[in-house]
């Protein structure tokens, strides 16, 4: 059953982990917005077990409090091991040398919900605009980790397409981002599908950095008929469908990558309901063993 101890002996490192299959809300969004409770109801129906956040705000996941979110997880079987909060400039106070207050809701929310990944799925552009600059801001990413641990959790980043795309110093911004983060402060939520739009791809990415990959959003993409305002040439579809390799990329995350925790996540659905994509991407996902 996805999101149960699915491969409760998988092996990295010598150290045996639980792995977990589970969706990204904003599968869902549209509907997460005018129903949260609903829509929570029919995923759950659907045999998801994880779910994902993709909104939080004023101290409250999609208008609920973290208690109040985490019950309504509880009453209908779910867990939502991580989610999607950005750190931007604001979060750093170099003056202070610490974490502002809001960050540090952020942290502690997390924590009251039951996640065990905070991870950030942005960078500012003014965070990356010199390779000095990128590589100093990445001493905050460690200080985050250790924010995070501190309750229990890991500090995640979760990349988009300009990582692959975008070089300082004839150097990509992940592998800075990589070379200069602690990887047992740090993990990657690896975006199999947005990478595409960079130039990369995400065998690549994974046997070059092999155990630094503990989460996966699991994303098949097409050609779109139109660019998306971010400007990609591609956008999702159900797993499967499209030209990622995904169940291969996926398979070498569980026995190289380090990859524990499977996000799958649709955005377009070439004129499907984004609940019957949800239900597919599941079976599928069942089918190929997770």
């Amino acid at each position: 059953m996805a999101g149960a101890t699915l491969f409760s002996k998988t092996m990295f490192a010598g150290v045996y982990k639980d792995e977990y299959t589970g969706i990204q809300l904003y599968t869902v969004r549209d509907e997460m917005r005018v129903d949260p409770l609903g829509t929570l109801k029919a995923i759950s129906g659907q045999g998801w077990k994880i779910v994902e956040h993709a909104s939080y705000g004023n101290r409250k996941f999609y208008g609920s409090t973290p208690a109040e979110f985490k019950k309504i997880l509880d009453d209908l079987g779910l867990k939502m091991l991580s989610g999607h909060t950005v750190m931007g400039p604001t979060a750093w106070d170099a003056t202070k040398n610490d974490f502002s207050d809001a960050w540090k809701y952020t942290v502690e929310d997390a924590a009251i919900v039951g996640q065990k990944y905070v991870i950030s799925p942005w960078l500012d552009q003014s965070l990356r605009t010199s390779y000095d600059g990128l590589r100093k801001y990445m001493e905050v990413f460690n200080k985050c980790g250790e924010l995070c641990q501190k309750s229990g959790m890991k500090f995640g980043y979760h990349n988009h397409d300009f990582e692959f795309s975008q070089k300082l110093n004839d150097m990509t911004v992940y592998d800075i981002m990589l070379q200069n983060t602690d990887p047992k402060l740090v993990i990657q939520q690896l975006d199999i599908g947005n990478m595409y739009n960079g130039g990369a791809k995400a065998l690549d990415i994974v046997k070059k950095y092999p155990g630094r990959i503990e989460s996966m959003h699991v994303k098949d993409e097409i050609k779109g008929e139109k660019k998306s305002t971010m400007g990609e040439g591609f956008e999702s579809t159900i797993l499967g469908k499209g030209v990622i390799p995904v169940k291969e990329v996926i398979d070498l995350g569980r026995s190289s990558g380090g990859t524990t925790l499977f996000i799958v996540e649709q955005e377009s659905y070439q004129g499907m309901k984004p609940v019957d994509c949800a239900k597919e991407d599941l079976a599928i996902m069942k089918g190929w063993g997770y």
